[in-house]
């Protein structure tokens, strides 16, 4: 009889739970039973451990085997536990010192010739080993410079489960051809690729796109709300035309907010590696993610599920970047309702059969929309045909909870030709604004340095009207407005936070008269003879 256990990673969302895996050989019957809640996947798993150990040049035990997955009450999916599982059976028959196996964390999938395959979330997987104390991790040689972004954690990269053996059991190791599948296919998480019907185009890290806010042409108003949105982490709502630059605004955007901090490129890098969709080579996500879901995503495609173990959706893909909603109208309903919750909270929780899971998702929100169906009911030249009940029933797909969260509602009108044509018709380029967004945080920061919240966009309501005040006097016209009916009690709050985000974009202490009427107009997209200009073209 004998016994060996190691152990392995359950995820479970971003969030990992080690799981002790344990071999006991019996004498009887050769059988292989495997127990502790595991999914076909994983229930798979007996066929291609045992081949490849054969494969590997190590006998498999003739007797009754029996591997064991504690705890067994947490849901256990994926091929990540291949390696833990041959690892434990070899130590059991006694080719590997089991004394050995116990202390050391095992990911990793087997191939049939006993190759060790990449997976989805070696990170978190990581950060979770190295949580409950362990100091040993055995990836797969792909997956090593993703493991390794965890500190104090020892990472051994094997190509086969031959060279872990050697390594093991003190062996010389055999050479072996790198593997050149690449990483995980991204259709594995449940998402199609760009130019599908239902697909996301996602930018991670190292993404250069060439975009600079120099290429759009005039649009004041609107790059003023870009520059505040990221400056504030404030969501945004462009309405216009088609052609007037919404997208070009939108992807240009990314490119204005500061670098990630290491503890968000962590996390963002977590939701991508769950997701297999890191950039091949380029292991930690440094840079704020962009996503623009197709507006024929479904609910699941947004905020996350699908069958089993839910997978994040495109609010947490754009954790700590930008979610861009083109055509927003022409989402279902039901789908952009579900985005409120995470817009409050900052993360979605889904509830399935297999199981709880919870995802980060903090992210920017940038709206794009026709105004009209035909998107001509602003322009003179070519009037618009639609009657007003379609116009009606189009706008009214934007609910009116649903934009109340958004605090910046800009018009972007179509570029005439003297703005085309015209001397000094581009604007300041993104280096620029994104000088004055950093330092609008860097001050931002330092006036929230005691508390939980990073940027304005984050303070409640109520610890804005407590402890940062305007200059008295300068609320009077958003409180009028309140009165009347045009801004809510949410609305006014956000008000605020728009002023506090303008006042440190111009550099004041507190937010003046022309801070909040900036924001006032920013916010209700109505125009009060205020400049919608900062920085140089001011």
């Amino acid at each position: 009889m004998g016994f060996a256990r190691t152990c392995s990673v359950a995820l479970v969302g971003v969030e990992g739970v080690v799981v002790e895996v344990q071999a006991d050989l019996e004498p009887g019957v050769a059988a292989f039973t495997l127990v502790g809640l595991p999914d076909k996947s994983l229930t798979e798993s007996k066929d291609r451990v045992r081949a490849a150990v054969v494969n590997s040049g190590s006998a498999w035990p003739q007797k009754k085997l029996t591997v064991g997955l504690s705890p067994a009450s947490v849901p256990k999916s994926g091929s990540g536990f291949d390696l833990a599982v041959a690892a434990a059976v070899l130590g059991a028959c006694e080719r590997i010192d089991p004394r050995v196996l116990a202390d050391i964390v095992m990911i990793g999938e087997l191939g049939l010739d006993g190759r060790v395959r990449p997976v989805r979330g070696v990170l978190p997987a990581v950060l979770a080993a190295a949580d409950a104390g362990y100091e040993q991790v055995v990836v797969p040689e792909s997956a090593a410079a993703e493991a390794s972004l965890v500190p104090g954690v020892s990472v051994l990269g094997v190509r086969s489960l031959r060279q872990l053996i050697a390594v093991l059991a003190d062996e010389p190791v055999p050479e072996e051809e790198p593997d050149t599948t690449g990483r995980p296919d991204p259709a594995l998480a449940g998402l199609r690729l760009p130019g599908a019907a239902t697909g996301m185009h996602t930018v991670g890290a190292g993404h250069d796109s060439g975009h600079d806010l120099a290429d759009v042409v005039g649009q004041h108003a609107a790059r003023t709300a870009v520059e505040v949105a990221a400056a504030g982490g404030h969501h945004l709502f462009l309405e216009g035309p088609p052609g007037a630059g919404k997208t070009m605004l939108a992807e240009r955007l990314p490119a204005v907010l500061p670098p990630l901090t290491r503890q968000q490129s962590l996390e963002v890098t977590a939701v991508h590696s769950v997701a297999g969709l890191l950039p091949a080579g380029k292991p930690l996500v440094d840079t704020a993610p962009y996503c623009a879901p197709h507006h024929s995503a479904t609910m699941q495609a947004l905020v996350g599920g699908g069958q089993g173990i839910a997978r994040p959706g495109a609010v947490s893909l754009a954790h700590q970047g930008i979610l861009f909603l083109d055509e927003a109208p022409e989402f279902n309903s039901h789908a952009l309702d579900a985005l409120r919750q995470p817009l409050e909270s900052g993360h979605v929780v889904i509830a399935r059969s297999a199981g709880v899971v919870r995802f980060p998702a903090k992210f920017l929100m940038v709206l794009a929309a026709n105004p009209c169906p035909c998107g001509r009911y602003t322009q003179r030249d070519t009037p618009c045909e639609c009657p007003p009940s379609a116009i009606r029933r189009y706008q009214a797909r934007l609910s009116g909870p649903l934009l109340d969260r958004v605090d910046l509602r800009v018009e972007v009108d179509p570029v005439s030709r003297a703005q085309l044509t015209g001397p000094g018709a581009r604007g300041e380029p993104t280096a620029a604004v994104a000088d004055r967004v950093r330092a609008a945080r860097e001050r931002a920061a330092a006036r929230l340095a005691d508390t939980p919240w990073n940027t304005n966009s984050e303070i409640p309501g109520r610890e804005l009207r407590n402890r940062w005040h305007a200059v008295p006097g300068a609320m009077e016209e958003a409180e009028y407005q309140l009165e009347r009916g045009a801004l809510t009690a949410r609305g006014i709050d956000r008000v605020l936070r728009v002023a506090w985000t303008v006042a440190d974009l111009t550099g004041h202490d507190r937010p003046d008269v022309a801070d909040v009427s900036l924001a006032l107009q920013l916010r209700t997209g109505v125009p009060r003879g205020v400049p919608t200009t900062i920085g140089a073209d001011a």
